[in-house]
């Protein structure tokens, strides 16, 4: 029996999710703060351009402009290898260097204190800001801010890294427990699947859990039990009922049968042997319909299935049927496959077979083939070359009291008349024994088919 396959599990769904939104909330965790880390760091740097410039200007203001240049070399020599430097350039209104490390003077106007982002020689990223610091002297301080990118950058593949951890984490973590519920929940669906002893006792072993699953695991091992008590109710039921009707039946077959023995008349002696036919009929009605009701009942149920030697038994049933083949002239063809075993009900399946011979040599004419073929699977074949199944009767040969054409025809030489049982008690045996029997296409004759299951 197929079991649901992770991949396509609810569970491995909400891993795959779970997964899925680790990854978007630590990629929207990153660009959060990388947002803020940006907007931070700029200010910072206005902040700190803006200062030093100030501190230059009051400088130049105190110590004027030879003052302002040694200052701006003490800077320059003491400003750390590492980090974002700032830089410096002192120029007269043509823009000719007079001091600092900056050779050319940037698109910012002094006069009205602009700042701006700019590329120093190198290609170094800066933010610089000029002032007008006399007539014919001017100002400009920047401030690299590379490493604040870099930073930045660090801090983004550091998220990465640990959303990737993150979401591995939870895969990991989820799939263990996605595992333990598609197990917990494997448990109620091998129940429905095999309500036999030890998938009962597994479920009632998982109800013993406090969550939704645990819930729904003893309602369906409440209802599961309830259904059992039901379907035994039941067999009691038809037992009785079989018991109670089949005694005074066969009550009245032996006075029957000791009334013939005194009858006189030829009259009297046919009516007796007709009654006595319609009681047989009558019984084995019953047996049937009761037969039919107890495999629909226990379809499924694998309670009272035990190994049979298919193959001894399809041989023994096949032996029984090859004199009386002979006898009515027919052509009987067996094909068995040695070493073939299943779980059934020996009786059960003895039913199944010689109902399905038995429809195959009542339809036959003499001269006729019937075909038995037992295979690997198991796949049991009954086929013939009779009349076959018309092609408006195929859908409905398996219902109870169904009797086709052909039946009638039968019934027309004079033959026993048919319940049109045999058919559906084989199907429900079948379906008793997770088997199908099917009728298979044919031009000529018919040919029934038992087979395992398929689930889709």
């Amino acid at each position: 029996m197929s079991e649901v396959r992770f991949r396509h599990s609810i569970f491995a769904r909400l891993v795959l999710w779970a997964m899925l939104v680790s990854v978007g909330v630590t990629l929207l965790l990153w660009v959060v703060t990388y947002t803020t880390l940006e907007r931070s760091s700029r200010a910072a740097l206005v902040r700190a351009v803006d200062v030093e410039l100030a501190a230059m200007a009051d400088i130049h203001a105190s110590g004027g402009q030879a003052e302002l240049a040694r200052r701006i070399e003490d800077r320059l020599v003491l400003s750390a290898p590492e980090g974002n430097a700032s830089h410096y350039m002192v120029a007269d209104n043509a823009g000719r260097r007079l001091a600092g490390d900056i050779a050319t003077w940037p698109k910012l106007d002094a006069r009205l204190s602009e700042a701006g982002y700019v590329t120093l020689p190198g290609r170094i990223p800066a933010y610089a800001r000029a002032t007008q610091l006399a007539p014919d002297l001017k100002l400009l301080v920047a401030r690299e801010y590379g490493h604040d990118s870099a930073l930045a950058s660090a801090i983004g593949w550091a998220f990465l890294a640990a959303g990737a951890i993150a979401a591995l984490a939870v895969g990991v973590i989820g799939r263990w427990r996605a595992n333990r519920l598609a197990e917990r929940v494997g448990r109620i669906n091998r129940a429905f699947r095999e309500p036999d002893e030890p998938s009962l006792e597994a479920l009632a072993e998982g109800s013993r859990e406090t969550d939704e699953i645990g819930e729904l695991t003893r309602h369906t091992s409440e209802a599961l039990a309830h259904l059992r008590r039901m379907v035994n109710a039941h067999r009691e039921t038809t037992d009785q009922v079989a018991h109670e009707l089949r005694t005074p039946l066969m009550h009245l077959d032996n006075r029957l049968v000791k009334a013939l023995a005194k009858a006189q008349d030829d009259d009297d002696r046919r009516h007796l042997s007709d009654a006595r036919a319609e009681i047989r009929h009558l019984v084995a009605l019953l047996e049937s319909l009761l037969d039919i009701a107890t495999s629909e009942a226990r379809k499924g149920d694998r309670l009272g299935l035990s190994p049979v030697n298919l193959s001894q038994l399809v041989t023994r049933v096949a032996d029984l049927y090859a004199d009386s083949a002979e006898e009515s002239g027919h052509r009987f063809v067996r094909s068995i496959m040695p070493g073939i075993t299943c779980q059934g009900e020996e009786m059960q399946l003895t039913r199944l077979i010689t109902n399905l011979l038995d429809n195959a040599f009542k339809y036959v004419p003499a001269g006729g083939t019937v075909r038995l073929a037992l295979e690997q699977g198991p796949v049991l074949t009954v086929s013939d070359n009779g009349p076959g199944v018309p092609e408006d009767e195929r859908e409905h040969i398996f219902d109870r009291f169904r009797r086709g054409r052909s039946a009638a025809r039968l019934n027309g030489t004079g033959r026993r008349h048919s319940a049109g049982l045999g058919l559906a008690l084989a199907r429900a045996i079948a379906e008793r024994h997770r088997l199908t029997l099917t009728l298979a296409p044919r031009d000529k004759g018919a040919c029934f088919i038992v087979a395992p299951e398929t689930k889709p």
